[in-house]
C-alpha cells in the first residue's frame, strides 16, 4: 500500500481521479474486489474515469491495477474478515487472491496479528474484574455452541478444577433454557461468541441478563451480538484466511483468565490431587 500512496502522490490527477484516489487508499479490502462500474456507482462518476484513473498511474487498464491491488491486499492484509458470515463467501473471496504462496506461512502471519489485538482491546484490569466476577458467583454457567464450543469445553474443564458449581449450557439432551431455568443475580455467565452468532447463546445471555447475573462475554467486536449484555467485554478478532475462523486468540483470553483465576482460588492442589487419584484408577496418566 506504500508503493500505491507514493505512485498516487506523484501522479499528475485531476479532481476526480483524487476522489477515487482517496476511495481506493481509504477502502484496499473491498475496492480490490469490485467492478470499475462498482466503484464508479459508489463514487458517482463514470465508468472511464475509473479506467483513465487507473492508466494515469502506468497500469494497462483497470483490469491490471485491480491486480496489483489484490496481490498488495493479500500481501498487507492476510486475512479475509470475521464480517464475512458465510463459509461458501469466505471461499469465494479466498478463490479470487494469488493461491500460489505459502499459505501456512500465511496463517501463521494473520494469527500473529489477531494475538497483538489482544492487549490493545483487553486490559489487564479486565482480566482481573472478570475473575473477580467468576470468583464470586454463587454457579458459573459456560455458553457457546458450534464452532465455539471447543473454546466452552476447555475454559469448563479448568475452570471446574478451580471451583465448584461450574455448568456447561450446551447439551444433546438438555437446551441452555433448561440448564438456566434457576439462575439469578448471585449466578453469573461466561460467553464465547463469534460469528456465524447464535440466537441460543443469545437467549442464554438474555436470561442472565434479566436475573442480574453477572455477564462476561468474549467476542470479536463491541458491537457483536452478545456485547450489549456484557457485564465484562472482551474483544479479538477471528480474522483467517480461510473459511473458518482462526480461534487462536480468543484460545489465549480463555488461557490468560484461567491463569488470572487460577492465582486467586486456593485449594487447587488438593482438588488436583483428588482428581489425579481416581484418574490414575482409570488408567489416565
Amino acid at each position: 500500500m506504500k508503493e500505491l500512496r507514493e505512485t498516487i502522490n506523484n501522479a499528475n490527477l485531476t479532481k476526480t481521479q483524487k476522489m477515487i484516489a482517496r476511495y481506493v487508499l481509504d477502502n484496499s479490502a473491498d475496492a480490490c474486489f469490485m467492478t470499475s462500474t462498482e466503484i464508479a456507482l459508489k463514487l458517482g462518476v463514470s465508468e472511464s474515469s475509473v479506467i483513465r484513473f487507473s492508466r494515469s498511474l502506468g497500469f494497462d487498464g483497470f483490469m491490471d491495477f485491480q491486480k496489483s491491488l489484490r496481490k498488495d491486499y493479500q500481501d498487507k492484509v492476510l486475512s479475509i474478515s470475521s464480517s464475512i458470515t458465510v463459509p461458501s463467501q469466505r471461499v469465494a473471496k479466498r478463490a479470487k487472491l494469488d493461491t500460489s504462496s505459502d499459505y501456512i506461512n500465511r496463517h501463521f502471519k494473520n494469527t500473529a496479528k489477531n494475538m497483538e489485538s489482544v492487549f490493545v482491546n483487553n486490559s489487564t484490569a479486565l482480566f482481573e474484574e472478570a475473575a473477580e466476577a467468576i470468583i464470586s458467583s454463587k454457579r458459573k454457567y459456560i455458553v457457546s455452541s458450534r464452532g465455539n464450543s471447543c473454546l466452552g469445553d476447555y475454559f469448563l474443564l479448568y475452570l471446574k478444577h478451580m471451583l465448584p458449581n461450574v455448568e456447561m449450557t450446551n447439551s444433546t439432551s438438555i437446551s441452555p433454557v433448561d440448564h438456566m431455568c434457576n439462575i439469578s443475580k448471585d449466578d453469573c455467565v461466561v460467553a464465547f461468541s463469534f460469528p456465524r452468532y447464535s440466537s441460543i447463546d443469545k437467549i442464554s445471555v438474555r436470561m442472565a441478563y434479566e436475573v442480574g447475573a453477572k455477564i462476561i462475554v468474549v467476542t470479536d467486536k463491541p458491537s457483536a451480538l452478545l456485547a450489549q449484555y456484557a457485564t465484562v467485554l472482551f474483544t479479538v478478532p477471528v480474522d483467517s484466511n480461510t473459511f473458518f475462523n482462526s480461534l487462536v486468540a480468543p484460545q489465549f483470553i480463555a488461557e490468560a483468565l484461567l491463569d488470572t483465576i487460577s492465582h486467586k482460588v486456593k485449594g487447587i492442589e488438593r482438588r488436583l490431587k483428588k482428581i489425579d487419584k481416581y484418574l490414575g484408577e482409570l488408567g489416565n496418566y
